[in-house]
């Protein structure tokens, strides 16, 4: 028997799986939060925008969770350490890291180890908006094909907005970085003991749905465009790097230095790094026709074409990527900047609750007929990532009255994130993509039934959930398996390591007849607030709010 192992660092924690690469059975998991900050992430009570993680804490988990994983694997008849043949890792992104020529994270360094600009800068982290704003209006006068492949606007969840940022904010960080690496390229490369961060094999996820690389341009966005946003951006190009690679390529072998904290094998090949939520999207069964929705603080939703077909480029979505996800595929990228974190700030910082009322609140949300509670909420608390791009949007909720309840709230904010689902949905159909199951990943898609049937009712789609829960780290485990020799190719791979769960969420008819009157109205605000049709007339929304209600309370 051989085995595979998953590595998956999420935003709060990371996790290892050990995975039998015969039929995907998991063996062995272990979770280890990050020690730093809040729930593992550096804030600034001064800017809401600002996310960062101590680059220290990835590795002092990664090492406390894989020895996890392999201890609860030791209790299996037949497993052996030894015969695990490959690691895969899979992380958030975009969360870029300065690092020395040592290809040190510049954080563990005692010097910067309190600046907060020296550390990794989470997905999440939306100070750089400003600077993406003026990128997508220089790349679309001087090189609109930089933007079209994202959707026509560069976020400020990525790579070069962020770097940029930290230039004009913090010169001393920028000028002790001899490079930067995302955490996915870093981690793997961290494990095959580089030294030289032009060494680090980068993975054509992060490099191509984050920071405008193609091979169609010669990769990275060449110097005399980075030098309009500043010519040091231009002198760091040639210290980043010039090819990036899909999951065909490794991204080395296990060092013996790591190979003897973690107690594995050294020389094992280690998958090149991708995107939490691509590897995701493999581990859940990704394929042509299957929308991958990954759930969790926030979503991504994931697509594959054959690379043989031609792909228009989608206004709003997050990258269309040759060889991202799957090899030999385009991988479309769209997603919602928050949706478990909305549930989280409503539950647990304005209701000051806990565990148990989450379970209370689901009930009682669940009682409730769709359109019963006369409310409608944006899911725009931390920015609108698809369609509109744009992080300087925030939550709204309307139609409360004085007999509001915090479930019926809860319930709207839920929908609210459906909403959202099927506007991406939709806007991915509308070019040509065709969407014929859904399959959702992560807890929250494993722990609400609720939540499930309201996607399936607002998108008019059945919903599966992938067979996995951990789906990401399952995804990384089948890279590393088809990197070893174990399988001739990913669809192989897939279908003897991944599954479905029976159950499946079919869209209601009655339900889906009230979803699409609010819908309508969904679409009528995001459209004004987002800026889409500035001559809006909002005035009949509440009233329609309330006709709705009358109508399924009668």
């Amino acid at each position: 028997m051989n085995f595979s192992l998953g590595v998956d660092y999420g935003s709060n924690s990371v996790r290892a799986l050990v995975v039998r690469c015969s039929d995907g059975r998991e063996l062995g998991a272990c979770v280890v939060g990050y020690p730093s900050g809040k729930e593992g992430i550096l804030l600034d009570g001064k800017d809401h925008h600002l996310a960062r993680q101590h680059p220290g804490d990835y590795l002092t988990a990664l090492e406390k969770c894989v020895r996890g994983a392999l201890a609860e694997a030791a209790k299996t008849k037949g497993f052996r350490a030894d015969r695990i043949i490959g690691i895969g890792v899979d992380t958030t992104g975009s969360s870029p890291i300065p690092v020395d020529a040592a290809n040190r994270a510049l954080g563990t360094v005692a010097k910067w180890r309190k600046n907060l600009n020296a550390q990794c800068w989470l997905w999440k982290d939306h100070t750089s908006w400003r600077e993406a704003a003026r990128i997508t209006e220089l790349a679309a006068k001087h090189r609109p094909q930089f933007i079209a492949k994202c959707g026509n606007t560069y976020s400020s969840e990525w790579f070069w907005s962020k770097i940029w940022h930290c230039l004009k904010t913090d010169r001393a960080v920028f000028d002790a970085a001899y490079s930067w690496v995302e955490l996915s390229d870093w981690i793997p490369s961290v494990l095959a003991g580089v030294t030289d961060p032009r060494e680090v094999r980068r993975g054509i996820c992060a490099a191509g749905h984050k920071a405008l690389y193609c091979d169609e341009w010669g990769g990275l966005p060449d110097k005399k465009f980075l030098s309009m946003l500043d010519p040091k951006l231009a002198g760091l190009r040639d210290r980043l790097y010039a090819k990036a690679h899909d999951a065909t390529a490794s991204a080395g072998a296990l060092c013996k230095a790591w190979a003897g904290r973690l107690r594995l094998r050294a020389g094992i090949p280690i998958a090149i790094g991708e995107m939490d939520v691509h590897y995701g999207a493999i581990g859940s069964g990704i394929a042509e026709g299957t929308l991958v929705k990954v759930i969790g603080t926030s979503t991504c939703d994931c697509a594959v074409v054959p690379a043989t077909k031609n792909v228009a480029d989608i206004p709003g979505i997050c990258g269309i990527v040759k060889g991202a996800i799957l090899p030999g595929f385009y991988g479309i990228e769209a997603g919602q900047s928050a949706v478990g974190d909305i549930f989280k700030w409503w539950i647990e910082t304005v209701c000051a609750g806990d565990a148990a009322l989450y379970g209370r609140l689901e009930k009682e949300a669940a009682a409730k007929a769709p359109g019963a509670s006369g409310l409608l909420a944006l899911d725009w608390n931390n920015g609108n990532r698809t369609i509109l791009v744009d992080p300087m949007l925030t939550g709204l909720l309307v139609g409360t009255t004085l007999h509001t309840t915090r479930a019926e709230i809860y319930r709207a904010l839920i929908e609210a994130t459906a909403f959202g689902a099927r506007a991406i949905i939709e806007r991915i159909e509308e070019y040509g993509v065709p969407v014929k199951r859904v399959v959702c990943a992560g807890g929250i898609a494993e722990k609400s039934p609720m939540l499930m049937q309201i996607y399936a009712d607002v998108t008019g789609r059945t919903m599966q959930v992938a067979g996995s829960s951990q789906a990401c780290a399952l995804g990384s485990a089948v890279s590393a398996a088809v990197l070893a020799g174990e399988f001739r190719d990913f669809p192989s791979a897939q279908k003897a390591m991944t599954s479905v769960k029976p159950v499946q969420y079919k869209p209601r008819p009655a339900a889906r007849k009230t979803y699409n009157r609010l819908y309508r109205l969904y679409m009528g605000l995001h459209d004004a607030f987002g800026g889409v049709n500035r001559a809006s007339d909002l005035s009949r929304t509440m009233k329609e709010l309330l006709e709705i209600q009358q109508s399924v309370t009668k």
